[in-house]
C-alpha cells in the first residue's frame, strides 16, 4: 500500500463577502447565505487551471508519479482528457498513465482512496468552478478552488482503514440539460444522508481500522445540507473538529476539492500518531481512516490561502466572472479565436509547459525554435530545455489596455525579464488596478489563453502576477 507523500492547495485570488451578496438580492426576498466568504475565480481560470495551481504545490516535494488523476464536477471538456493536460502544464513524462474522474463530488477522495491501496505513485488533482444561478442557495454557498494529493511509497500519513457505500442520494444533481444544480429540500438531504449514507459508511471505516470513534483527532466531513456534522458526530461519538467546516465558512463548498483541502488544514495541525477521518460525500459515500506517522515535511499552505486574497465587492463583477451574467462587451469580443490542432500538436506541449531553450551561449529564450535568436550561438547545438513557469520575473515595461478586449478590464500585458536572461511578453494576472509597476517580482500562473465559445473550444497558457498576495481584511 502506497502512502500520502504531500498535499497541495489552490484558492483564487479574489473572495466576495456573503453579506454583500445576501444584500444585493435582499430586494427579491430569496434567502441567502451572509456570513464567512466565497473564493471566486478569474474569468481565465477553471477546474484544469486550478488544478494544475495545486498540483504545483503538492508536486514540490515530490517525485514525478506514475500516475496522474483529475478530479472534478465542472471539467470543461466532456471529451478531452484533463489529465493529458495536467501532464504537458507539470511538465511530467508522457508515460504517465492517465485518467479523468468525475460524477460525484466524492470523486476525489475515492481516487485517493484507490492510490492508497495500490503500489506506485499518484498524483491525484481535484479542482472546481461549478456554473450556478444567480438567486439560488448554491451561488453563494459554493466556492472555486482545488487540492491535490501525492502518494508513494513513503509518506506522513497512511490508510488504517476504510469503507465506501454506494447510494444514490439526490440532495442535488446537475445534468447537461441542466448545467446548474438542482437541489432537494434540506431537510430531507440532511436525514438521509446521515442515516443511510454517513452512519453505516463511517462505522463501517472505523471498524475496518479497529479504531473507537473518539480516538479520532481530526475529521473532515464535506455536509450535504448545514449542520449535518454535530448530530452526526453525536450519534458516532466524535469529538473532533470538523475541518471541512472551516473551508465551507471561509471560501465556500469546492466541491471534488473539498475534502482533500480539508484533510490539508488537518495535517497541518495534527501530530504523528493522530487519527484523522476523511470522508467523500456523493452519490454515497467513501470513508477512510488515516494516521498521521511522521511529522508533516512541509506545510500545505492551506492556512495561508485561506488568509490571503482580495476582497471582491461588485456583485455586478461577480456576476459576469462566474458566468451568470453575459454582458455585451461590442465589436472588439468577436474576434475569432480558432486555435487549430496542427499548430497544439507541433508546440502544445512546450507552451503549456511553458518550456523556453537554452543556447551554447547560456542565453535562454522563449519559444524555444530550432535555430537560436542568439547570432552569437551555435546553430549546430540544438537548444536545451529550460522551464519558465517556475521561475520568477520581473516587469520591464507595463500597459494596462482598455481598447484590447478581455473579460475583466483592463488588459494588463508588458514585458517579463528572467534571471536566466529569457524575456518574454505576457498578460499579467491577480493585478488589482494600481498594483503592479515596473521592475515588481512576478510568478508565473497557469490560465485560458483564449476561449473560442463559437466552437466551445478553449487554449491555455501562463500569465504572471504578483509575486505575493495580500492578506485579506480583518
Amino acid at each position: 500500500m502506497s502512502a500520502i507523500s504531500s498535499i497541495g492547495v489552490y484558492l483564487p485570488l479574489l473572495r466576495l463577502e456573503r453579506a454583500l451578496g445576501a444584500a444585493a438580492l435582499r430586494w427579491s426576498g430569496l434567502p441567502a447565505s451572509r456570513a464567512g466568504h466565497r473564493a471566486v475565480a478569474g474569468w481565465d481560470e477553471d477546474a484544469v487551471t486550478l488544478s494544475v495551481e495545486a498540483a504545483r504545490a503538492a508536486m514540490a516535494a515530490s517525485l514525478a508519479p506514475d500516475d496522474v488523476v483529475f478530479a472534478s464536477t465542472s471539467a470543461p471538456f466532456y471529451d478531452r482528457l484533463q489529465a493529458a493536460l495536467l501532464v504537458d502544464a507539470l511538465h511530467l513524462p508522457q508515460s504517465c498513465a492517465t485518467s479523468d474522474t468525475a460524477g460525484s463530488r466524492r470523486c476525489a477522495v475515492s481516487a485517493l482512496l484507490r492510490a492508497l491501496r495500490m503500489p506506485g505513485s499518484t498524483l491525484v488533482a481535484a479542482g472546481e468552478k461549478r456554473p450556478t444561478k444567480a438567486g439560488s442557495a448554491s451561488q453563494l454557498a459554493f466556492g472555486d478552488g482545488a487540492a491535490a494529493v501525492a502518494t508513494g511509497p513513503t509518506g506522513f500519513l497512511r490508510l488504517r482503514g476504510h469503507a465506501s457505500l454506494a447510494h444514490d442520494t439526490v440532495d442535488f444533481y446537475s445534468s447537461r440539460e441542466h448545467p446548474t444544480p438542482y437541489a432537494s429540500e434540506e431537510r430531507f438531504v440532511r436525514d438521509i444522508a446521515i442515516e443511510a449514507v454517513l452512519l453505516p459508511a463511517i462505522r463501517a471505516a472505523l471498524d475496518n481500522a479497529g479504531v473507537p470513534a473518539g480516538e479520532i483527532r481530526h475529521a473532515i466531513v464535506p455536509e450535504p445540507a448545514p449542520s449535518t456534522y454535530k448530530p452526526l458526530a453525536a450519534r458516532l461519538g466524535l469529538t473532533a473538529p470538523n475541518h471541512a467546516e472551516t473551508v465551507q465558512a471561509d471560501m465556500g463548498d469546492l466541491g471534488a476539492a473539498h475534502a482533500l483541502f480539508g484533510l490539508a488544514l488537518a495535517v497541518e495541525q495534527a501530530q504523528p500518531g493522530d487519527l484523522i477521518l476523511l470522508v467523500g460525500f456523493g452519490s454515497g459515500c467513501d470513508a477512510l481512516v488515516l494516521e498521521m506517522t511522521a511529522p508533516l515535511p512541509r506545510s500545505t499552505g492551506a492556512r495561508e490561502a485561506l488568509a490571503r486574497g482580495t476582497p471582491l465587492k461588485d456583485y455586478t463583477r461577480f456576476l459576469s466572472l462566474s458566468g451568470q451574467l453575459e454582458l455585451d462587451w461590442g465589436p472588439r469580443s468577436e474576434m475569432e479565436q480558432k486555435t487549430t490542432a496542427p499548430v497544439l500538436e507541433r508546440y502544445g506541449r512546450l507552451v503549456l509547459g511553458f518550456i523556453g531553450g537554452r543556447d551554447s551561449t547560456g542565453n535562454v529564450q522563449f519559444p524555444k525554435t530550432k535555430i537560436p535568436v542568439n547570432p552569437e550561438a551555435d546553430a549546430s547545438i540544438p537548444l536545451e530545455d529550460v522551464r519558465l513557469a517556475d521561475e520568477i520575473g520581473r516587469i520591464q515595461s507595463l500597459t494596462a489596455d482598455r481598447l484590447n478586449f478581455t473579460p475583466d478590464p483592463p488588459f494588463n500585458f508588458g514585458l517579463v525579464q528572467f534571471a536566466n536572461g529569457a524575456r518574454v511578453l505576457m498578460e499579467f494576472c491577480d493585478a488589482p488596478a494600481g498594483s503592479l509597476a515596473v521592475g515588481d517580482a512576478v510568478r508565473m500562473r497557469f490560465r485560458i489563453k483564449s476561449i473560442d465559445r463559437r466552437r466551445g473550444f478553449r487554449t491555455y497558457f501562463w500569465k504572471a502576477c504578483p509575486s505575493e498576495r495580500p492578506m485579506m481584511e480583518g
